[in-house]
């Protein structure tokens, strides 16, 4: 049976990191001052990644202008899944050219303390760094044209206005996050 973690609660403080890039810098929450900031739990290997990646770069570039911040973390086991090293990481953001920070999460600390379970996942936190959205990007993962529920961009939306976001949970798909054995969460 897998388990998974509880999600942070809704009005949680985001927890602190502090994670290699793969453009060879390295970012802190401490260094992120944008208005909002976007947490992507995410990898290569992952088809559900590879469905949204165009939608989420499209957001990313049209958010940044308003002080939205997008980060992506990887924090899969490199051991087991091989398309999920640095090394691999640093291919994926060149060959994509990605429109965020591409970090790596290698002892799987930052993930476990978002308490993230699929890939790819998204959490948003408002000014003050509370959580204020945790779930999906959109209803459609398969289907760019299908979508009828734009819940990563309502919730930037509402949060850039002022506002508290309504629908702040949903449920992810993708894949799970690919624990290192000391590492799988336990629902306790």
């Amino acid at each position: 049976m897998q388990s998974h973690p509880e999600p942070l609660p809704i009005g949680a403080s985001a927890p602190d990191f502090d994670l290699p890039a793969t453009d060879g810098s390295r970012l802190a929450l401490h260094d992120i001052s944008d208005e909002v900031f976007v947490y992507v739990q995410g990898c290569n290997h992952c088809p559900m990644v590879h469905a949204y990646l165009e939608r989420l770069q499209e957001t990313a570039r049209t958010y940044a202008p308003r002080g939205v911040r997008f980060v992506m973390v990887n924090s899969n086991d490199a051991v087991g899944h091989p398309d999920d090293d640095f090394e691999a990481m640093r291919r994926f953001a060149d060959d994509h050219d990605l429109a965020f920070t591409y970090l790596w999460d290698e002892d799987q600390a930052v993930a476990k303390a978002y308490r993230t379970f699929r890939t790819p996942e998204v959490l948003v936190f408002d000014g003050d760094r509370r959580l204020r959205y945790h779930g999906r990007i959109d209803d459609a993962p398969k289907d760019p044209d299908g979508v009828s529920s734009h819940d990563l961009r309502d919730a930037l939306d509402t949060l850039l206005a002022g506002g508290e976001v309504e629908r702040s949970e949903t449920w992810a798909v993708g894949c799970t996050v690919k624990w290192k054995p000391e590492n799988v969460p336990v629902i306790g």
